[in-house]
């Protein structure tokens, strides 16, 4: 199926903003002493391009080509930890479109973040035993991953809230 030219620059605009966005956290964290990168920005930038652009493929790239990014340009994270995120975020992007096929938007956004994360932790606990990295196991405060699972599941369900399964 062609994709037409207002949704391509669309897409594109929006990748190029969360190319940005990514570029931008370690930068602005330094810049206000604010650690930004505990608002998930890559999961935000993911998502959100998924709500404006409605084009999962794109944000299945974003999902893996994001990490890969920040640590080409800024250093962060390193590299074992870029995979798990890529893979963490694909999981996600993954799950959520087969759960909302099957649930609510906002609930199928915050179980798919959920088992993501589960995902996530189990594979970083097998490379950190591994010695593969030496590293908290949890170095973001859970309470603020699920706010943000929160509010990124609550733009789910008000973007989708007129959606059919």
């Amino acid at each position: 199926m062609a994709i037409s030219t207002s949704k391509s620059f669309r897409i594109g605009i929006t990748d190029a903003a969360a190319v940005l966005l990514i570029y931008m956290v370690p930068t602005l964290s330094h810049a206000f002493s604010i650690p930004f990168f505990i608002l998930d920005p890559m999961r935000i930038a993911v998502l959100g391009a998924l709500l404006l652009t409605r084009n999962w493929k794109n944000s299945l790239v974003l999902a893996v080509t994001l990490p890969l990014f920040s640590a080409l340009v800024g250093g962060h994270p390193l590299f074992p930890k870029c995979v798990l995120i890529a893979i963490e975020l694909s999981a996600n992007v993954l799950l959520l479109n087969w759960m909302m096929k099957k649930m609510n938007a906002g609930i199928a956004a915050f179980a798919s973040i959920l088992l993501s994360k589960v995902l996530y932790y189990a594979l970083k606990y097998g490379v950190l035993a591994a010695g593969l990295m030496q590293m908290e196991l949890v170095s973001t405060a859970i309470w603020s991953q699920l706010i943000v699972a929160c509010a990124i599941s609550a733009g789910f369900a008000l973007v989708f809230k007129n959606q059919s399964k």
